[in-house]
């Protein structure tokens, strides 16, 4: 068996993030963002639905079996 007293505790490291708007450093107040600005534009990205996530289904499927139309009401 080792001896876990005579090593040190390990420590978490953190690294400084870039800005991913325009990539310079993050600032402590809008972390990960460098500005109040970038993070409006990264919020207004997401409201506009500036970021999907590529999916092989088409407009108005749905899930089999859900029971539900294309409007999600009830069927």
């Amino acid at each position: 068996m080792t001896d876990r007293s005579s090593t040190p505790p390990l420590r978490a490291v953190r690294i400084a993030a870039n800005c991913p708007t325009c990539g310079k450093p993050g600032a402590t107040g809008y972390r990960p963002f460098c500005s109040k600005r970038c993070a409006d534009i990264d919020l207004g990205r997401w409201l506009k639905e500036g970021y999907r996530v590529p999916t092989d289904e088409g407009p108005g499927e749905e899930e089999p079996g859900s029971g539900r139309g294309p409007t999600g009401q009830e069927s």
